[in-house]
């Protein structure tokens, strides 16, 4: 047997992912390559790790006793690496935190300076819609969380970051000279919604429901981006947070609509579980972000009092 690290980590993600492409995207590689290390780690066995029924793969039986055993290895190696680094003084560790969707704009910024400082620590970050982002914090799967709007059956103890603002949007082909009463606004536009699940919605649900409209739902999408790229296209309108169109509204490929009402103020903050008992890796990060998040902000983030 001579299978590498690189392998054992290509084909468990494979494995967790079910799809070789998105296994491509999470590991930053090409979907060939990805499929060239499967197809030589797949040549050391007799027994086929994996089965392709239309496009779509499949794992073994066998596959999956192989996956537990690399996820065993690969854990050791990293308890060697944390061992090594902390014997040099170093804090060592993962740091686990559950972002949503629209928190990809926001959360990096808050992580790039502490991770530069400690490079024993290995950064895991999921980035997925509100209610799996609660799932994952409720079940302790991780550290943190990055949301919008607090979850009302938890628990928790939360950290303030920035302001969240969102805004109606749409592509620049109609112009609106004023703030329009939201009633007759809204009956004329075709309005572009998120999944259900998604925070983002759920506050532009509130929204008309707060204010008694009657809308025209065009259609669901399931990111932000598809969101944002049906806007472009001038399939519709939608609520949205200022944070994910800056290049879009400096590019003059989307406005600001006017409306009473708007934008909706909520907040970004970082949550975590009340009674967590937190690791040296994650009482480091909050306290990093006590001393350092308003600089932060002040730093990456002033276009954003522009608006």
């Amino acid at each position: 047997m001579n299978y590498t690290l690189h392998q054992l980590r290509i084909f468990l993600k494979i494995v967790q992912t079910q799809s070789v492409t998105k296994a491509a995207e999470e590991l930053h590689l090409t979907q060939p390559a990805v499929s060239i290390q499967l197809k030589n780690f797949q040549d050391q066995f007799e027994i086929p790790l994996t089965e392709v029924l239309g496009r779509k793969i499949y794992i073994t039986d066998f596959g999956k006793e192989i996956a537990v055993s690399a996820e065993n290895i690969l854990n050791q190696v990293y308890a060697i690496n944390y061992k090594t680094l902390a014997y040099q003084g170093q804090l060592t560790g993962r740091l686990k935190i559950s972002v949503v969707s629209t928190g990809k704009y926001v959360m990096p910024y808050f992580l790039t300076d502490f991770m530069k400082q400690h490079s024993g620590i290995e950064l895991l970050m999921d980035v997925t819609n509100k209610n799996k982002v609660v799932e994952s914090l409720e079940s302790n799967e991780v550290d943190f969380a990055l949301v919008s709007i607090l979850p009302n059956s938890l628990e928790i103890a939360q950290m303030e970051l920035m302001q969240n603002k969102l805004y109606l949007v749409g592509n620049t082909e109609r112009k609106f000279n004023k703030a329009h009463k939201v009633n007759e606004l809204f009956e004329d536009l075709p309005l572009i919604f998120r999944e259900k699940g998604s925070g983002t919605r759920q506050t532009m649900e509130n929204f008309i429901e707060k204010n008694k409209l009657s809308v025209l739902k065009k259609m669901e999408l399931t990111s932000n981006e598809a969101v944002k790229q049906a806007l472009l296209a001038g399939l519709g309108y939608s609520i949205m947070p200022l944070i994910g169109i800056k290049n879009e509204l400096h590019n003059n490929e989307l406005q600001i609509i006017p409306i009473k009402g708007l934008p909706i103020t909520t907040s970004w903050r970082l949550i975590w579980l009340k009674a967590k008992k937190h690791s040296p890796v994650s009482l480091a990060f909050l306290k990093y972000l006590e001393a350092e998040k308003t600089q932060i902000v002040k730093n990456k983030f002033d276009w954003y009092e522009q608006y």
